[in-house]
C-alpha cells in the first residue's frame, strides 16, 4: 500500500519518553512522530540511547516516563509479544536467531509467534503439518526467503550462514509477522560496500510493500540513501531532526556525531 501525501497519518507517536538506569538517563524526554510509509533513521554516537529507544518501543524495556502510541493506541507497558502482534517487527544489533531451527523454520516461527499454539509447536517440535494454516505459512516463508535471496538455503541451520545472510534471515523472520512497522537495528553492520548497496535496495522494496521503517545505522551513506527523515540523538536527547540534506549540514550534528569528513 502506498500513501499519498494527504492521506498519511502518524503511525508511531513518542511523547516525552525517558528511561533511567540508576542515575543515568539513557533516553531523556524524547519526542518524535513517524508517519505511515516513512523510512525514518535514528543516528548518533555510541551510547546515545538509540537501541534503548528501540527496546522501549517494542516492550523489551519499560519507560520511566512518557507515552508511546502505535496506530492510535498507547503501548507502553505491554509485553513484547503483544506489541509484535499489534504490528511492530524487530531485528537486533547482535543477530538473534534460533540455532536449532532451520532457516525455513526460523521464518515460519515469525508467523507462528502470533499465536500461542505456534509457540508450543515450535518449542515442543510437534508436526507442523497438523496446523490448519501450515500450507499458507510454509508458502509465505518460502516467498520471504526468495525475496531475501535465501530460498536455496532453506534447509540449513542458521549458524552455517554467512554474516550477511544471517542479517537477511533476521529481516525475513521479522517480515513474516506482517508488521506495519519494522525496527532495523544496525542492519548494515559488518557488510561490504556491495552488500550495503543490496541492503539499500532491499529496504526500499520493503517500504514499497507498505511497511513503515525505523532504522538505527552508523553508515551515514546508507542512511542518506534510504531515509526521508533522520532523528539525531546524543546523550539520550534529541538534538536534531529533519530530511537528510538538512541533517548532514547541521552544525550541531556535525560537531556531535558526523565530523567534517563524513559529510564531504
Amino acid at each position: 500500500m502506498q500513501y499519498s501525501k494527504g492521506e498519511r497519518r502518524y503511525l508511531l507517536e513518542i511523547i516525552g519518553l525517558s528511561k533511567k538506569f540508576g542515575g543515568l538517563r539513557a533516553v531523556n524526554n524524547v519526542s518524535l512522530r513517524i508517519k505511515a510509509g516513512d523510512i525514518h533513521a535514528i543516528i548518533g554516537p555510541n551510547g546515545a540511547g538509540k537501541t534503548t529507544l528501540f527496546n522501549l518501543i517494542n516492550g523489551m524495556l519499560r519507560a520511566s516516563s512518557g507515552t508511546i502510541r502505535f496506530d492510535g493506541r498507547p503501548i507502553e507497558g505491554l509485553r513484547p509479544n503483544r506489541i509484535a502482534m499489534l504490528g511492530i517487527g524487530r531485528t537486533f544489533q547482535n543477530i538473534y536467531l534460533f540455532p536449532t531451527l532451520t532457516v525455513l523454520e526460523n521464518v515460519m516461527f515469525g508467523r507462528y509467534s502470533k499465536t500461542r499454539n505456534g509457540f508450543l509447536r515450535v518449542f515442543f517440535n510437534l508436526p507442523f503439518r497438523e496446523l490448519e494454516e501450515e500450507e499458507v505459512t510454509y508458502k509465505k516463508a518460502l516467498e520471504l526467503l526468495s525475496f531475501m535471496g535465501l530460498k536455496d538455503k532453506k534447509d540449513i541451520m542458521p549458524l552455517n550462514l554467512s554474516h550477511p545472510d544471517q542479517r537477511k534471515l533476521e529481516i525475513a523472520r521479522a517480515l513474516a509477522m506482517e508488521p506495519k512497522l519494522i525496527l532495523l537495528d544496525e542492519p548494515g553492520s559488518g557488510l561490504t560496500s556491495h552488500e550495503l548497496e543490496e541492503l539499500n535496495k532491499t529496504i526500499h522494496k520493503i517500504n514499497k510493500m507498505g511497511i513503515t521503517i525505523m532504522l538505527i545505522e552508523h553508515n551515514i551513506r546508507l542512511v542518506i540513501g534510504v531515509s526521508n527523515i533522520i532523528t539525531v540523538l546524543n546523550y539520550g536527547e534529541k538534538i536534531a531532526e529533519g530530511p537528510p540534506a538538512e541533517i548532514i549540514r547541521d552544525p550541531t550534528v556535525i560537531h556531535a556525531y558526523l565530523g567534517e569528513e563524513e559529510v564531504k
